[in-house]
């Protein structure tokens, strides 16, 4: 047996393992040549040989292993640093002007009575890593074209706010209304960015952390789409997506990574504030998070360019003949590093470059303040300016660039990179002395020493607002800026709802495939059909959309470069770079940027699209809810499907995708309009509904959720003169009963209805009880419209009171009135405080678990049986029955025993 070292072994990284060396002369030659390299000129010399052949390779197309890392010095040389084009001067003096007026909108806001706070400390460190962006490189909305799409970093929204005030589009006024969107109305603004509270100025929330790097890739990715499938020219748009070092901790931040560099989404670039600082301290006091994230990225398979300092440590890096000012940088922690820049001139001498004589004579001939001032890359105008430039040129992969900060920059010795800083939010007067003098503003002591801080502004005519508007006007104008140039799409003829709303026939099916098959129609219009994109998480075929995919085909911007291993099936997986399927593989939160892309395309590239996003409803408002509030406040379109719904008809996968309160979850979502239908007519009218509410005239921001099932039932063709303003309120008479005595009524929705009927049938034939059945469409917008109701009840009580539709409709009924669903009872139990007389409702309230949809039913207690006896109870109640039926009730159909329940026609897989 070989010894370990005479073994071959598989070495990780991509370096030789199992090939076999044809030539060993030649190669113990090369051997031969690194080992004199590292005998005579050092290990340094010769990793720098190795670096320069790895690079060489690389440029003659050369497969070598990526770099995990590389050194802490910027990614671009001085010597290949391009020609700034811009007045350096003049910009300094425009980012001054932003500086000093998002400092002081934020101390502002802390005056006595209002107190609502703010943050200074992020914008404080990249201020110049956006005004080189806003000053060369954003493109406006003036040509037409959607622009270039820019994901802020939130805390930073108060120098966005400042710059807009520089350029006359914030007064003073607004500035004076930050967080203080009522009070201050129509002049608030508000605390970051939310489109939904400035439609005209904001276009993409991003302050949930994570969310806006993930938002920002699946954007660069629609915009790829919508080009690909001929319905935009996105070619000329770039997204720009502005992050915190410490927001890189956030799954969302990096989860999808991988797909932005399997795309070549070239179109996309990551700028990453890395000051070193999280809210409450270092982000790696022990380590280094611009080694660490270019690692991740480069991992990842993007384009890492590292921005690291600025060019007052050029001439130091340029004698650095030995690498010992590289492995100097190399191995100080971010925690030390925060420290200097905290701590004096002589203190850096002595702790950085004091424990080397060779280091201690590189900085010999300069004074201690020269060494304090031994900047940041993120400070440096030009060196940003290089790697913007590169990153829009490079070719084939998404760009990140790792640019080092300070936090607070600017702001003076209280609050420059201090763990703090983040919470700070006001000046002193010392402080804001000290910030005039070093941002060297024109503003007497006297206007600091009283009252309130005053903002600066140059005067309309000066020479820095003249550079700044012509700047926009270069790059196609104001950002950041919101258009909506959409207009309303022309509507389906009703001949395409016929289908479906002729009902199932003989044939059993869920109403998840209704809705297919009417989507399969909706998208078969000449006019909107191409505008549908399907999104689902490597569930099509569970859902059964699989017969989409000859057709629409898979969005993949390679195509398909293989041979489908089910070529020869009818429905056989394809992909095309034109295709109107989205496959984002299984992640539901890549699934939820895509549909949030989709849906606000509308306002981003004035073409609006109709997202259909298709997934387990467990995996939804659950999941992935903070996307659907960032939804919500991008103003964005389309209709959810939570498939598979309900807590006890998907039962044979268990617990987890027993859902049992999407729905309860979807009601605290102002922008969701939500329904739980039963049978295929009635998603025809919702559908129809939604498509005129959000892409017809008058067209509303809100996006529909429908939950369906996987139970197979009957449809019914729809019935004359059907009560269509019902289903789209949330209640209508669906069964009137015709026999007993004794009248109730029963509410149910969705899932449930075939057990309310079975229940009806079985109250009249052996309860002598005539109860009615009606569909609940949406317990939710029942709610909603009651609440307004009340509303508008409590603020105008002169005037007529109104009633809630739920009232109105079951106000001349007789009986208790009991409720059924799928779901736990506060889904139903919404709606209580307005139902007239008794009302009771049955729910599934608890975990779910793994049996047959009869058992599990029978457990909850609302199958039709238990709703026999949920009637029976409130009749007994209310004196109509004897309360010696209910025990006879529970021993006929044996209640208390889940397994004498029929288990059903099916076992409840996906």
């Amino acid at each position: 047996m070989a010894s370990a070292s005479d073994r071959n072994p598989i070495i990780i990284g991509g370096l030789p393992s199992q090939v076999p060396d044809f030539d060993p002369e030649e190669t113990q030659e090369w051997l031969d040549s690194l080992d004199a390299a590292v005998d005579e000129r050092g290990r340094e010399r010769a990793r720098y040989l190795m670096l320069r052949l790895i690079e060489r390779a690389r440029a003659q197309r050369v497969a070598v292993p990526e770099m995990r890392s590389t050194d802490y010095v910027n990614t671009i040389a001085t010597k290949n640093e391009p020609f700034f084009p811009g007045n350096e001067e003049i910009e300094r003096k425009i980012l001054n002007a932003t500086r000093w007026n998002a400092a002081v909108m934020v101390s502002r806001a802390q005056r006595p009575g209002i107190g609502v706070g703010g943050h200074i400390a992020t914008f404080a460190s990249s201020a110049s890593l956006y005004d080189v962006g806003f000053n060369h490189f954003f493109r406006g909305k003036d040509a037409g074209d959607g622009g270039d799409q820019i994901f802020f970093q939130g805390h930073a929204s108060p120098g966005v706010y400042a710059r807009a005030y520089l350029l006359d589009r914030l007064s003073e006024t607004q500035l004076d209304g930050f967080r203080q969107e009522k009070s201050r109305f129509p002049d608030g603004l508000s605390s970051y960015p939310h489109p939904r509270s400035m439609p005209d100025f904001w276009e993409f929330p991003t302050v949930s952390m994570g969310l806006g790097p993930l938002g920002a890739i699946f954007q660069a990715r629609m915009n790829r789409y919508m080009e690909a499938r001929g319905i935009a020219d996105t070619s000329r748009s770039h997204v720009w997506a502005y992050l915190g070092d410490g927001e890189m901790d956030e799954p969302e931040s990096i989860g999808q990574l991988s797909i932005a560099a399997r795309e070549g989404l070239d179109n996309l670039t990551f700028v990453v504030n890395c000051n070193l600082q999280r809210l409450d301290g270092p982000v790696r006091g022990n380590g280094k998070i611009i080694q660490e994230l270019e690692s991740v990225f480069r991992g990842a398979g993007w384009n890492v360019i590292k921005l690291v300092w600025d060019r007052s440590w050029d001439p130091l890096l340029a004698q650095d003949r030995d690498g010992l000012l590289v492995n100097k940088l190399n191995t100080t922690p971010d925690g030390q590093f925060q420290t200097y820049a905290t701590e004096s001139g002589s203190y850096i001498r002595d702790h950085f470059f004091g424990d080397d004589q060779r280091l201690r004579t590189m900085v010999e001939n300069m004074t201690d303040d020269q060494i304090l001032h031994l900047g940041r890359g993120g400070h440096d105008h030009k060196k940003i300016y290089a790697a913007y430039k590169a990153a829009k040129e490079h070719k084939g992969q998404p760009t990140v660039i790792l640019a080092q900060t300070v936090k607070g920059w600017t702001l003076g010795p209280n609050f420059e990179g201090r763990n703090a800083t983040h919470q700070m939010k006001k000046l002193t007067v010392d402080d804001l002395k000290m910030f005039r003098d070093r941002l060297h503003l024109p503003i007497p002591d006297k206007d600091l020493e009283s009252g309130l801080p005053p903002y600066y502004h140059p005067g309309p005519d000066s020479e820095e607002i003249q550079y700044m508007h012509d700047r926009r006007k270069a790059l196609g104008g104001y950002v950041p800026t919101r258009v909506v140039r959409a207009k309303p799409l022309p509507l389906p003829a009703d001949k395409t709802y016929a289908t479906v709303k002729k009902g199932s026939g003989q044939q059993q099916i869920a109403t998840t495939m209704a809705f297919v098959r009417l989507l399969k129609d909706l998208m078969r219009d000449k006019e909107i059909g191409k505008r549908f994109v399907l999104i689902a998480p490597d569930e099509y075929r569970t859902f059964g959309m699989d017969s989409f995919f000859p057709s629409a085909k898979i969005y993949n911007p390679l195509g398909q470069q293989y041979e489908s291993v089910d070529r020869e099936l009818l429905l056989a997986y394809k992909e095309s770079p034109t295709g109107q399927m989205l496959h984002d593989g299984i992640s539901e939160a890549g699934c939820t940027a895509s549909l949030i892309a989709a849906g606000s395309a509308y306002a981003t590239h004035g073409e609006p699209l109709i997202p259909v996003y298709v997934f387990y409803s467990m995996f939804g408002f659950q999941r992935t809810g903070d996307q659907f509030w960032q939804m919500a406040d991008q103003l964005s379109r389309g209709f959810v499907l939570g498939a598979t719904a309900g807590r006890t008809t998907l039962t044979g996968e268990g617990l987890q995708h027993a859902d049992g309160h999407s729905q309860l979850l979807a009601s605290t979502n102002p922008a969701a309009v939500s329904y739980d239908p039963a049978y295929g007519y009635e998603i025809a009218h919702i559908v129809k509904d939604g498509l005129r509410r959000m892409y017809g005239e008058d067209s509303e921001d809100v996006f529909y959720y429908l939950t369906v099932y996987n139970e197979p039932i009957q449809h019914p063709a729809e019935p004359e003169n059907v009560d269509v303003e019902g289903i789209l309120k949330g209640l209508y008479r669906l069964r009137q009963g015709e026999r007993g005595m004794i009248p109730a009524q029963i509410l149910a929705s969705g899932v449930a209805v075939p057990w309310a009927l079975e229940a009806q049938r079985l109250l009249a034939e052996e309860w002598d009880v005539r109860a009615d059945v009606w569909s609940a469409t949406s317990w939710n917008e029942l709610r909603k419209d009651a609440v307004a109701a009340e509303e508008h009840n409590l603020l105008h009580p002169e005037e007529e009171q109104r009633v809630p539709y739920v009232t109105t409709k079951l106000r001349d009924t007789e009986g208790p009135k009991v409720a059924v669903s799928d779901w736990m009872r506060a889904v139903p139990d919404q709606i209580a405080r307005w139902v007239p007389g008794t009302y009771q409702s049955l729910g599934a309230d608890g975990f779910g678990f793994a049996d047959t949809r009869g058992a599990a039913r029978r457990f909850f207690h609302i199958d039709a049986q238990s709703i026999v006896l949920g009637v029976l109870t409130e009749l007994a109640r209310d004196g109509k029955v004897d309360r010696s039926v209910l025990k006879q009730a529970i021993d006929r159909y044996q209640l208390l025993d889940p397994t004498a329940a029929d288990p059903g026609a099916a076992g409840g897989d996906a």
